[in-house]
């Protein structure tokens, strides 16, 4: 549902798409229900656009939402995209996916981490969303439309991460001299002599308090606004267990600074330090987390980046430079060599060669004379274009690309369900355990017991953030789609780079994908004293006459070879055998071997030859003149340069291959032996595909690759569909994943780059959860009874940030992802 919410000054209007309606009698009754709803000054139902259009005040939409669905009508559900700020792990992203889940009229809702974006399915006000976000403590606004969001995005981005820059320097001035004269008083006793004689200890303590509380309440108190009201809301995140963390050092601090006598005998000790280094380092980590989420994004933010934000357009015989924006479908645009294509269009005149490498990631220019189709974000190289803009704005192929990129980033993977269960208690779990540290060390450790249940507790807590874990699927994904991207391969769901990993065979459909879908003339063998160019000519000048694509190829090859055709008379056409006509009173003939001898002529020698076309899954024909046969051609759909490279880089990833084609049998086996193709389903029709596509996923899971409209119901049924560009906007729809080339190379890339993300995806979930597990019983002191060892805090908190910052880092690895030879990985 495409709903809408629009305000005067007291009046609202709600939009909402509505199915089952028929007749005007349901039309009726729809606007008869809504306008008896409290409320509701006007309403209008519109059959043919099926929208109903509500206007009053103060209008509830779920009531609205319900009044309609109880006439027995659907409220079809649409989808939302908000912009959250605040969420730092993975404990966030289950509040707020809660949170989404209890409003109304909501049938789905998934947050990512990674992007700072949610997407809701359902009949939900946005309004509603929005409160529902805010009221757990994270601003959230609606997001912005297609380029929009990169820009957006980036620019908060930037921002946070100049804000933390400027928080983390403040903490670390501040830090510093605390850390010094605690510390450096434990590793180097003239470090204390020095503190001793030049504040006393009590001065000491009172310098430290107040710089560790400025700390605190100026760069951490992001920290405890967000982590200390999620306490009382039952619902803690990462910010509480650094809230609670380091408010229990420095409150016992300021007990030990001002009022000793209320602590135990031999547990008067501050922990200033460990409270402002706890602070200091996790913004240390925040601001590398910040940086390098910006870099996971740098894929749409270039692709953003590829539109001009200008163009020449002609007006009234002027050209005038305006706004891409303002540019209108039908406009005539000037391109001068080396500038960006604004929009899409077709080219009216000249002759250039464009880059289109950021479309196909092909290196290789291609020529556009009028006519051609040109892209926008494409670089013009060397002549002067005139274009009529055929797309504009956000129908753009560029715009295109970049929903789906966001799309795909904006995605969850099977996997991540894993991870959101387990971080759903992980939190409540990480703070009981803390109180259990507390107790146990409390109860059963040394003297000073307090101060050792204090440590280790906190400890506890920081070592267990669960910010990588958070981060782990998310990042990988951005910059695997995002590479993805560059090379030409679009993701269009986030959950085929799952799919595509699993994948065990791999079936083509055989024209317009492993072929050119445009046949050739390959072959032309003359009987003795026959002159090619004279036969070929004679030949196409029938075959011009006919509307068959073999006739198409013959026609072709005497064009490209630049010969004149002659002229013929009574022509006439034999279906299913061939056609014939006069050429200077001699009759002149073309087709099969039957039609031959129909007309009582005999091949001879040439039959052979026809014979061993037909082996090669070519389509062989005989051409007589009078009562010769003077030459036998051989017509094919050639197959694709990219085709056998393809095929083999599948074979090195272990991969089976199948080909299914509504083709002959033999054509099949033909193409089949020259590619290495292991099962062939031939003579197959358009309906046939899915059934065949059934047989062959016994094998295992099945990715399809086609291009056709007859292939939409195959790319729907796989397992993933895999569409190449050059194919219909329908195949495309239907397709998991895009490639934007009919390269098929990029195929076994797909897989390729699919398995790196994933392998990723596992490492960054090994070390987030491993790494928090295995330091969990450290930092509690499982090591003391043995070795006489406790993890500090302040180790606890540099090593949990340097958790997310090597999740981010393995992720960014993806960057610089390179198909590797042969297809192994």
């Amino acid at each position: 549902m495409k709903d809408t919410a629009t305000r005067s000054d007291t009046a609202m209007t709600l939009s909402f798409e509505i199915e089952g309606m028929t007749c005007a009698s349901c039309v009726g009754r729809v606007e008869r229900a809504l306008r008896a709803a409290p409320g509701v000054q006007s309403a209008n139902v519109n059959l043919a656009t099926e929208k109903a259009e509500v206007v009053g005040e103060a209008l509830d939409r779920a009531a609205l939402v319900g009044t309609i669905e109880r006439l027995g009508y659907d409220v079809r559900p649409h989808e939302v995209a908000l912009e959250i700020e605040g969420m730092s792990c993975a404990s966030c992203v289950g509040r707020v996916e809660r949170a989404l889940l209890a409003v109304p009229g909501v049938t789905k809702a998934s947050v990512n981490l990674g992007t700072e974006r949610a997407q809701i399915t359902g009949t939900a006000a946005p309004a509603a969303l929005i409160a529902a976000v805010d009221q757990l403590g994270y601003p959230a606004r609606l997001a912005t439309a297609s380029a929009g969001p990169a820009e957006t995005a980036s620019a908060r981005r930037e921002e946070e991460a100049e804000q933390l820059r400027r928080d983390l320097l403040v903490a670390a001035v501040l830090t510093l001299p605390v850390f010094l004269i605690e510390m450096g008083g434990h590793l180097f006793a003239p470090v204390h002599a020095v503190a001793m004689q030049t504040f006393g200890q009590q001065g000491s303590w009172l310098l430290q308090a107040a710089l560790s509380t400025t700390v605190m309440a100026g760069p951490g108190a992001q920290f405890y606004r967000k982590g200390v009201p999620a306490l009382f809301k039952a619902a803690p995140d990462m910010n509480s267990l650094v809230a609670v963390g380091t408010l229990a050092a420095w409150g016992y601090s300021l007990v030990a600074t001002f009022a000793p006598g209320l602590l135990p005998t031999g547990t008067v000790n501050v922990y200033y330090e460990a409270a402002a280094v706890i602070v200091t380092l996790i913004l240390f980590g925040r601001w590398m987390e910040a940086r390098a989420k910006g870099r996971t994004s740098q894929a749409i933010a270039r692709l953003v980046g590829l539109q001009p934000r200008t163009a020449r357009v002609v007006r009234a015989a002027d050209v005038q430079e305006i706004a891409v924006a303002d540019l209108k479908a039908g406009d005539i645009i000037d391109l001068r060599p080396g500038e960006r294509v604004p929009t899409d269009g077709a080219v009216t005149e000249g002759t250039s060669w464009i880059d289109e490498s950021m479309l196909t990631g092909e290196p290789v220019p291609v020529e556009k004379r009028p006519g051609d189709q040109v892209t926008g974000g494409t670089v013009n190289q060397t002549g002067v274009l005139r274009l009529r803009a055929t797309a504009v704005g956000q129908e753009t192929m560029l715009a295109q690309i970049i929903r789906m990129v966001e799309e795909a980033q904006g995605g969850k993977l099977p996997i991540q369900g894993l991870v959101d269960r387990v971080t759903l208690w992980f939190v409540p779990t990480v703070m009981v355990l803390s109180a259990l540290t507390f107790a146990v060390w409390l109860i059963f450790g040394p003297s000073p017991a307090l101060s050792f249940a204090l440590v280790n507790a906190v400890a506890v807590l920081i070592i267990a953030c669960p910010c990588a874990m958070g981060l782990a699927t998310p990042t990988s994904i951005m910059v695997g789609t995002g590479r993805g991207a560059e090379m030409g391969i679009l993701f269009r769901r986030g959950a085929a780079l799952q799919a595509l990993q699993d994948v065990r065979v791999v079936a083509f459909d055989k024209t317009g994908t492993l072929t050119e879908g445009k046949p050739r003339l390959t072959d032309l063998v003359l009987a003795p004293d026959q002159t090619r160019a004279e036969v070929l000519a004679a030949i196409a000048a029938l075959e011009a006459k006919s509307e068959h694509p073999i006739a198409r190829a013959v026609v072709i090859a005497a064009e490209e070879n630049g010969l004149s055709l002659p002229q013929i008379d009574g022509f006439e056409s034999h279906t299913g055998q061939g056609v014939c006509a006069h050429l200077n009173g001699t009759r002149l003939a073309i087709g099969s071997a039957r039609f031959m001898a129909t007309l009582g002529l005999d091949p001879g020698p040439l039959a052979e030859t026809a014979a061993q076309f037909a082996e090669e899954g070519k389509t062989p024909s005989f051409a007589a003149r009078g009562a010769q046969v003077v030459a036998v051609l051989a017509v094919a759909d050639p197959v694709r340069d990219s085709a056998p490279q393809a095929i083999a880089a599948l074979h090195g990833l272990g991969l089976k291959v199948a080909m299914i084609t509504g083709d002959t049998t033999r054509t099949a086996q033909a193409v089949a032996r020259q590619l290495g193709i292991d099962e062939v389903v031939a003579e197959v029709l358009p309906e046939g595909k899915v059934q065949a596509l059934d047989r062959l996923k016994r094998i295992g899971p099945l990715a399809f690759v086609g291009d056709g409209i007859n292939d939409a119901p195959a790319l729907a049924s796989a397992d993933v569909g895999i569409a190449v560009g050059s194919g219909t906007d329908i195949a495309i729809e239907a397709a998991d994943v895009v490639l934007m080339s009919p390269r098929l190379g990029a195929v076994p890339e797909a897989i390729a780059l699919s398995r790196a993300v994933l392998r990723n995806i596992r490492q960054n979930l090994f070390w987030a959860f491993a790494y928090n597990t295995a330091l969990i019983p450290l930092a509690a002191g499982a090591l003391w009874p043995a070795f006489g060892l406790l993890l500090s805090p302040v180790f606890a908190a540099g090593a949990m940030a340097l958790s997310s910052v090597f999740v981010l880092g393995n992720a960014l690895r993806l960057k610089r992802f390179a198909p590797p030879q042969g297809g192994q990985t």
